[in-house]
C-alpha cells in the first residue's frame, strides 16, 4: 500500500480509475466529478450522502453521484480499507446509451450503500481487471463487466428528482463554474445573484451542501486533477486552477482523494 494507505492503479479503462485505501483518515465534506462504486474490504465507516446518513460495512457496495457532497469517517479505531473505481461521467454516458439503446438520458445511483454479495464480488472482479498490468488483455475483460455493473447499479433519474436551484444561487455558482481558477468575491457573487451576502451564504449552502469557498475549492481541484490528466506539470496545474502554489494544490488535492497529485499524474501518464 502506497504512502497514506492510498494506491491509485494505472487502468486498463481510460477513464475508470482503481484505488485502493487502508486508513483511519476522517474525510471533511467534498465532491467528486465522478461516480464512484467501491466495495469496503474491512472494517465499516460511517458517512453523509446526498442520499443521507449512512453506515456501511465489510461486504457492502459503496457508491457516491458526480458532485455529491459526502464525507466519511472510520467507526472504531482499527480504520477501514476500501477498493473503489472511479468512472468518468463520459464513460458512463456511453455505457448508458448502449444499455438504452441510443435514448439520451440522466442517470444515478439510487442507493449510497448496496448490500448485495453478487454485486461486491463482481466490482472486485472489474478492480482487479482494471488494476492488471497488462491493460490490452484486460480491456475487452474489463468493457464486458463495466457494462454489467451500469446495467445493474445506474438508473434512470426521474423528473422529479432532478436537483433545483433558486435563480439567483444558480447565477452565484454560475459566475465560480465560468472560471474557478479566478479569485471571486462574496461582494461579487451577491451582485450576479441579486440577492445580499448573507442570503448567497445561506442560500448557497442550502442549495449545494457547500459554502461558496468550498464549492470554489471544490471546483479548482476538479479542474486540477483535469489539467494533470491531460499532462499539465504539476506546478502549471496549480497555477492555471487558482491555487497558491503546487503544495496547496497537493494538500487540497489529498482531502478530496486520498491520493498525492504526483500518484494520480504517474497512474493516468
Amino acid at each position: 500500500m502506497a504512502s497514506g494507505g492510498f494506491r491509485i492503479y494505472r487502468s486498463a479503462i481510460p477513464g475508470a480509475q482503481p484505488v485502493e485505501s487502508d486508513s483511519r483518515r476522517v474525510f471533511p465534506r467534498h465532491t467528486h466529478e465522478e461516480f464512484g462504486i467501491g466495495v469496503i474490504c474491512r472494517g465499516a465507516q460511517r458517512s453523509l450522502s446526498g442520499r443521507g446518513m449512512v453506515e456501511a460495512g465489510a461486504g457492502d457496495v459503496i457508491t457516491v453521484n458526480p458532485g455529491e457532497v459526502h464525507d466519511g469517517a472510520p467507526i472504531g479505531d482499527a480504520g477501514r480499507a476500501w477498493r473503489i473505481i472511479y468512472l468518468e461521467p463520459r464513460l458512463i454516458a456511453a455505457a448508458a446509451r448502449d444499455i438504452a439503446e441510443g435514448r439520451p438520458d440522466d442517470y444515478e445511483i439510487h442507493q449510497p450503500v448496496i448490500r448485495d454479495v453478487a454485486l461486491a464480488r463482481q466490482l472486485l472482479n472489474l478492480f482487479a481487471v482494471l488494476a492488471r498490468p497488462d491493460a490490452t488483455a484486460a480491456s475487452l475483460h474489463g468493457e464486458q463487466l463495466l457494462l454489467d455493473l451500469v446495467h445493474r447499479t445506474l438508473h434512470r433519474r426521474p423528473e422529479s428528482a432532478r436537483p433545483s436551484v433558486p435563480k439567483g444561487i444558480s447565477a452565484a455558482k454560475d459566475l465560480i463554474d465560468s472560471d474557478a481558477a479566478r479569485a471571486v468575491t462574496l461582494a461579487e457573487l451577491a451582485r450576479a445573484s441579486g440577492l445580499s451576502r448573507f442570503q448567497v451564504l445561506r442560500g448557497f449552502a442550502r442549495a449545494t451542501g457547500l459554502t461558496p469557498h468550498a464549492y470554489l475549492v471544490q471546483r479548482r481541484v476538479g479542474l486540477a486533477r483535469r489539467l494533470i490528466a491531460r499532462g499539465t506539470r504539476l506546478s502549471e496545474a496549480a497555477l492555471a486552477s487558482g491555487f497558491a502554489d503546487q503544495s496547496h494544490m497537493t494538500r487540497t488535492f489529498v482531502r478530496a482523494y486520498g491520493v498525492t497529485p504526483r500518484a494520480f499524474a504517474d497512474a493516468v501518464a
